[in-house]
């Protein structure tokens, strides 16, 4: 039996942090990034996950993964890797956990549609909320806004910036300036989102009739291992074999990724985090082989399933609830409970309406999927608002 590998020179270290927003004392009995992870799970936001959209609504089934499943799935398969590779699980588990808490009602066509209700006041984008979320929005703590969470766990949260947004905020920002890296647990948890997201969407796509074992058959990644499962259980029932398909693809997938990036990691021979984030690129990847094989079957997807036209009819339907109830809030504030009210009276008085329109964004990327349903209804009436059989990708 083997035991947990040490953690690696290459691993974020606790004693070598570069902390914390706001100074606090060490935590007893748990480490830094075990705090951020706890901290993480007891957040509003993430509760709320529950009843966020990954693709298929929330009331269409109790089957169908939702943000706060795919979370603990992508968190599962990164600290997996993580021990693996000798990095630091509670710290890769904490961004992995967090790294949705921003996403909006209705997945990525309630993203979309506030982004372009947002589009005069600076945009909205998921990881640039996600970190707003645990830095300002979660009201938990006496002596400080957020979370305070550890610049590690930020900095994995924060996957994607633009150099405009990244100049906004300061060092955290500084590597989307500077072309450096993050840390490998940061690496690792995005990756562990992609291999999460395109083998459950798949298995939630059969689920639901919208793309066929038939059609899959069309990309390498499930041909090989749905032709393997047939051959070898041939009276195997359909759902297990959909099972049996994703679960090898998953096991090929992270097999591939542990050996793909300990040959990287051993050719770039990084003494520690701060080295991590000089080298020119990543280190945690796929072998072009799998690699190509994963990206052909996240093309699959996108062609096959979220460019569906039930999906797509969902989408529209999803965005105008968002966009509707951007237009209401930031016409009249009123409505808003008072904790926003205040918010946006307070930006409006220091930034003008930009600061009033990100308050109306806040409040409306909070939201649940039912709760922005049962929104809009009450403030408008309609009640042709339930996206239908399909989900919103």
């Amino acid at each position: 039996m083997t035991g947990i590998p040490p953690l690696a020179d290459y691993a974020a270290r606790d004693t070598a942090s570069r902390g914390r927003r706001y100074p606090e004392p060490p935590p007893n009995y748990r480490s830094e990034y075990q705090r951020d992870r706890d901290r993480i799970i007891h957040s509003t936001a993430f509760r709320r996950l529950m009843y966020k959209t990954q693709v298929f609504v929330y009331d269409e089934g109790d089957l169908y993964r939702t943000r706060l499943t795919h979370s603990l799935e992508v968190a599962q398969i990164a600290r997996s890797v993580a021990v693996a590779l000798g990095l630091n699980e509670p710290l890769t588990e904490a961004i992995a956990l967090a790294h949705d808490l921003g996403h909006t009602p209705f997945g990525h066509a309630g993203q979309n549609a506030l982004h372009q209700a947002m589009r005069d006041y600076g945009g909205f984008e998921h990881n640039l909320q996600s970190l707003r979320v645990v830095d300002e929005l979660e009201e938990k703590y006496a002596e400080f806004p957020g979370l305070n969470l550890t610049f590690e766990s930020r900095e994995g949260i924060l996957k994607h910036c633009s150099r405009e947004n990244a100049r906004q905020l300061g060092e955290l920002g500084q590597r989307f300036i500077d072309g450096r890296q993050p840390g490998l647990e940061a690496q690792l948890a995005n990756i562990a989102d992609e291999i999460a997201y395109n083998n459950h969407d798949v298995d939630d796509g059969l689920r639901a009739g919208l793309i066929s074992v038939n059609r899959l058959m069309e990309t390498e990644l499930f041909h090989e291992h749905c032709t393997a499962v047939k051959q070898r259980y041939p009276a195997l029932t359909p759902r297990r074999l959909i099972h049996e398909t994703v679960r090898r693809m998953i096991n090929q997938l992270i097999g591939d990724l542990i050996e793909q990036s300990r040959a990287n990691i051993a050719a770039a021979a990084p003494n520690s985090i701060e080295t991590v984030r000089l080298l020119p690129g990543p280190l945690i990847g796929f072998s072009s082989m799998v690699g190509a094989r994963s990206r052909e079957l996240a093309r699959f997807l996108r062609t096959r399933l979220y460019q569906h036209q039930q999906v797509r009819h969902a989408n529209r339907k999803a965005a105008r609830v968002v966009r509707t109830l951007f237009e209401i809030h930031f016409g009249d504030t009123a409505p808003l409970p008072e904790t926003f009210l205040r918010a946006a009276r307070q930006a409006e008085t220091q930034q003008g309406k930009a600061g009033r329109a990100r308050i109306v964004a806040d409040y409306i990327a909070g939201m649940t999927d039912r709760y922005a349903l049962r929104e809009y209804r009450r403030l408008t009436g309609d009640t042709d608002t339930t996206p239908g059989l399909t989900g919103v990708a």
